[in-house]
């Protein structure tokens, strides 16, 4: 059987466990890590997982299968801490400050996810296409909704159009991506992505 091969699924196979869920994806961070998404095996994976390859396919068809659900919650990590970590009765700049801070905090733990996440998704077809834009339209509303509050309408601003908002991610993921391809840090980019943030938020001259 070759390397990227499932192992079938039969009426007669014993119900995965949740628990190996949880440890195969964070195999595959491990992985993802060490060698690179693309240089990395579900062998790899299995491996740092402490499971079997039948356990595996018990849970993903593949190894692009298991990468994009590890992408896939870690992007609903960073949203869900995002919103949390903003406080909506703050001055409106502080809470650009806040939103944007947490993002790259949560990005600059793990940067070698972030920048799969960046680099590596868009040439994994159609199925990777689907969570980026997913990803995208996530992130949109989330900056609709952190722009939306009592203090932005007090001081006359309203949330930015999803042209805008698009435009927002993408720049700031692209500062990422060419910051840790740099040997930079993340957490150095955060006054210049606070200034374009509220830049293309704050109010019109």
């Amino acid at each position: 059987m070759t390397r990227t091969e499932p192992v079938p699924r039969t009426s007669t196979d014993v119900p995965a466990e949740p628990g190996h869920r949880r440890r195969l994806l964070d195999g595959m961070a491990v992985a993802v890590r060490e060698r690179g998404y693309r240089d990395s095996t579900v062998a790899d994976v299995v491996r740092n997982a402490r499971t079997s390859r039948r356990t595996f396919y018990e849970h993903f068809a593949s190894k692009q299968d298991c990468f994009i659900a590890l992408l896939s919650e870690r992007n609903t990590e960073t949203i869900q801490q995002i919103d949390a970590a903003v406080d909506p009765h703050a001055p409106w700049r502080t809470q650009v400050r806040q939103a944007i801070e947490e993002w790259i905090h949560f990005s600059q733990e793990d940067p070698t996810i972030t920048l799969s996440w960046i680099r590596v998704v868009p040439a994994l077809g159609e199925d990777a296409r689907q969570l980026q834009r997913e990803t995208g339209d996530a992130f949109v509303d989330l900056i609709q909704k952190l722009t939306s509050t009592t203090e932005f309408a007090a001081a006359g601003l309203h949330p930015p159009t999803r042209q805008v908002a698009t435009i927002l991610l993408g720049g700031f993921r692209e500062l990422m991506a060419t910051t840790v391809e740099d040997g930079g840090q993340i957490a150095d980019i955060v006054d210049v992505a606070v200034e374009t943030a509220i830049a293309l938020v704050g109010p019109r001259v």
